[in-house]
């Protein structure tokens, strides 16, 4: 549906995307994540064909939008970020003009005016105007512009930003809903938003990407320990040695003390070692009483930080091999002009002195 093939943007001081490929599935839910700066509003601009690249093609639903804007374009409906829209106008004058601007045909658009304001929950405030609605109903009216036209492509940017927690539920669940019928891709800072919405992710940063995959292989790859939340009560405190009696155990942190009484612990291990077993076994011996124990979960959001971190390393990691490599030019340099200036000296010293002889 979406081909992200070699794509770069440039502009004069810095590389804002640089080189990515991806696809994005027919029907597919895709989060596309990154930090502040890393390229992600770039490269949806130009997914959407507000901004060009510099080199690569982008190819919509067979369309390459650089030789075909119009057609590709009209495969894709955007909801940006800010919900940009018209404050004078009602929700209902607001769609229609949508429909007017994408060329939709007279006798179809009364029909799909109201089939959208059902979809989107916006039937109650059709006729009021747009600035006397609330933040969630304001997203609501921006979604159904974007969904004007019945376009292939959904690309939806911070949909719930500043939502309460029922808007951001109500919105999850609209957007659930249109990947039934198409293909979207969803920008978020809002990770669990991203792990429970979308099938796959990818994460971009300082304009390369640095993952692509579901959200659970991403949280299993970037798991490096087992590790096992433990709440109990040990009044003999004897805790402090069952690292001695399980020898598979690596490290026991204490996490926190509990208002009755219990203390929580996180127990670590190799990633190939389930101490749950053991530790039912054992801990009783010790006069430990179990109240809870579970497996800590690896999440999307320590996943994306991770990622992150390792991509950002590795881009500082190159940067002192540069500044060496400068630095003994320069050494090097100064070095040549000490000998230049001392020869020169030399020179001019004799010169003196074969001058004094004379």
């Amino acid at each position: 549906m979406i081909e992200i093939k070699n794509v770069t943007k440039r502009y004069p001081n810095i590389t804002a995307v640089d080189n990515i490929n991806f696809e994005v599935k027919d029907g597919e839910i895709v989060g596309f994540l990154g930090p502040n700066g890393a390229g992600k509003s770039t490269t949806m601009n130009m997914i959407t064909g507000f901004i060009e690249p510099t080199e690569g093609q982008i190819i919509v639903n067979g369309y390459d939008i650089s030789k075909k804007p119009k057609k590709a374009k009209k495969q894709i409906g955007y909801m940006p970020e800010g919900t940009p829209l018209y404050m004078e106008l009602t929700v209902k004058e607001f769609i229609k003009y949508m429909a007017e601007l994408k060329s939709v045909k007279h006798k179809q658009m009364k029909e799909m005016i109201n089939k959208i304001i059902e979809q989107t929950g916006l039937k109650e405030v059709e006729n009021k105007l747009i600035r006397n609605l609330s933040r969630g109903y304001k997203q609501r009216v921006s979604l159904a512009g974007a969904l004007v036209g019945n376009p292939d492509v959904i690309v939806l940017d911070e949909p719930t930003v500043g939502l309460d927690p029922k808007q951001i539920t109500e919105i999850r669940s609209l957007i659930k809903e249109l990947g039934k019928n198409h293909t979207v891709i969803l920008s978020s800072h809002i990770l669990p938003e991203v792990s429970q919405i979308c099938e796959r992710v990818v994460i971009i940063n300082h304009g390369k990407i640095v993952a692509i995959d579901t959200p659970e292989k991403l949280e299993s790859k970037t798991k490096e320990k087992n590790a096992i939340l433990v709440t109990v009560e040990d009044q003999k405190e004897n805790m402090k040695n069952i690292k001695e009696l399980i020898k598979e155990i690596e490290e026991i942190k204490f996490i926190k003390d509990n208002q009755d009484g219990t203390k929580q612990y996180e127990i670590i291990s190799n990633e190939n070692v389930d101490l749950r077993k053991k530790l039912f076994e054992i801990l009783p011996k010790q006069e430990i009483t179990i109240f809870e124990l579970k497996k800590s979960e690896s999440t999307l959001e320590d996943a994306f930080i991770k990622l992150i971190d390792n991509a950002t390393e590795e881009v500082i990691s190159e940067e002192p091999v540069k500044d060496k490599e400068k630095i003994k030019k320069e050494k090097e340099e100064k070095k040549q002009e000490k000998a230049k200036q001392k020869k020169m000296k030399k020179e001019e010293k004799e010169n003196r002195k074969k001058g004094g002889e004379k």
